[in-house]
């Protein structure tokens, strides 16, 4: 990492590391932002009328849920508190960790799930490349809007499971953007309520109220309602204020010796890019539902790269502080736990137990399957790119004061007290 040379901050000479060009936000219309705000929270997009997209992603818990693997259709309850509804058990837990959405309003936001298997591409016809197709692009302002709606047709996040009702009829029968599919079902609910109406005729006026315009107004929240780049840090970075001598050295360790920023990287302190750092696998894994074994492959599941196995997505660490608990699949519940892993992943690997996972009880599953398998555990040790350091306590320590500086989470609109459907919102 470059560093720039000594500036002049609140009067104090300290190294500032050079983070290249700063984001570009859009500034999307308010009345899209503010229609898009109460379809966020509106559970009349889940099948069943019970889960909205706050569910997994509430501003209280950092936009995320703060469970490893949480339970979406057939929960009961928000964050830690969320259990098994005994009228409608869940299937599966969700396979994984539910991320923060912090600036993925951002233009250098192309990429989207541990993943990446929905992400820009100019070369397909709607400039969306996902594996479920053309099809399923039609319509998305940006792949954020696009990656917005994945969730709803989900069987067990939103869409609820077969039989149950008429969305997650059409899903599990693989009707989905086709006239009189699931896309057009949940717009037809949308649309059946007069104060959505009167809202996207002034966000949208002479638009018919689809399934992807729906998406691009969740977006437009999104995008302005979770924007976090006023941290400490920043304004250090503007020389308006001086970090403290424990968080100077440990974003000199971070920019340095750790060499964090080397995945880390730019404002956001993500590369986009992605790699396999030996996190331990557990619950019901990312395999197609058809296949015997559970496993989670990640990036590989989209490139079919061998290369690629167990490479997950690097995650910004913008508000890091708040999105407990870590990993693609939530296996570290602190953030201290997380960054020890990295400084030696085969013996984090090999002594890692479920235990440190947030997990709501669920009867008949077996979390343990990937665990277990000691094939699958070389794999996943043989993959890691991390070469292993040492670090002192006082350096870790340093590295998360550091960490800390970057957090940074505004309060615009917040929880609507209602919605328009009348529908419960999730956590107030």
């Amino acid at each position: 990492m470059r560093w720039m040379v000594l500036a002049l901050v609140a009067g104090a000479a300290q190294a500032q590391p050079d983070l290249g060009a700063r984001p570009v936000f859009p500034a999307p219309d308010p009345a899209r932002v503010t229609l898009g705000q109460q379809l966020f929270y509106d559970p009349i997009l889940s099948g069943n009328r019970t889960v909205s997209c706050a569910t997994c992603h509430h501003p209280d818990l950092g936009t995320a849920d703060a469970l490893s693997l949480g339970l979406g259709d057939g929960g009961i309850g928000l964050g830690r508190d969320r259990r098994a509804d005994p009228e409608n058990m869940p299937e599966a837990r969700i396979p994984r960790n539910a991320p923060g959405l912090w600036n993925l309003g951002a233009s250098e936001f192309t990429r989207f799930f541990h993943d990446g298997r929905l992400e820009l591409d100019p070369s397909q016809p709607n400039g969306i490349r996902t594996p479920l197709g053309a099809d399923m692009t039609q319509g998305f302002d940006s792949p954020l809007a696009a990656q917005a709606m994945f969730p709803v047709l989900s069987p067990d996040e939103m869409a609820g499971h077969y039989s149950e009702n008429d969305i997650s009829r059409a899903v599990r029968l693989g009707l989905l953007s086709q006239p009189g599919g699931a896309w057009d079902l949940i717009a037809a609910r949308v649309a059946a309520i007069p104060e959505y109406r009167d809202g996207f005729e002034a966000a949208l006026p002479g638009q018919d109220i689809t399934f992807a315009a729906i998406a691009n107004v969740i977006a437009d929240f999104i995008a302005v309602e979770w924007r976090a780049d006023d941290a400490l840090f920043d304004r250090y970075m503007a020389g308006e204020a001086d970090l403290n001598p424990e968080q100077t050295q440990g974003m000199e360790l971070f920019y340095g010796e750790a060499g964090c920023a080397t995945c880390h990287s730019g404002w956001l302190q993500t590369d986009h890019d992605f790699h396999a750092i030996g996190v331990p696998q557990f619950g019901p894994g990312k395999a197609a539902r058809f296949e015997s074994h559970q496993r989670d492959t990640g990036r590989m599941r989209v490139t079919g790269d061998p290369a690629d196995a167990y490479a997950f997505r690097t995650p910004s660490l913008r508000n890091v502080t708040l999105t407990a608990p870590y990993g693609h699949n939530g296996a570290f519940a602190t953030l201290e736990a997380m960054i020890r892993h990295h400084l030696d992943p085969q013996t984090s690997l090999e002594a890692w137990r479920i235990t440190e996972a947030m997990l709501p009880d669920l009867a008949g599953v077996n979390d343990l399957s990937m665990t277990s398998d000691p094939d699958q555990k070389v794999a996943i040790g043989q993959s890691n790119v991390l070469q292993s350091i040492h670090l002192s306590d006082a350096d870790v320590s340093a590295i998360l004061a550091f960490l800390a500086t970057l957090e940074s989470a505004p309060v615009r609109l917040g929880v609507p007290k209602s919605v328009p459907s009348g529908l419960p919102v999730v956590g107030r």
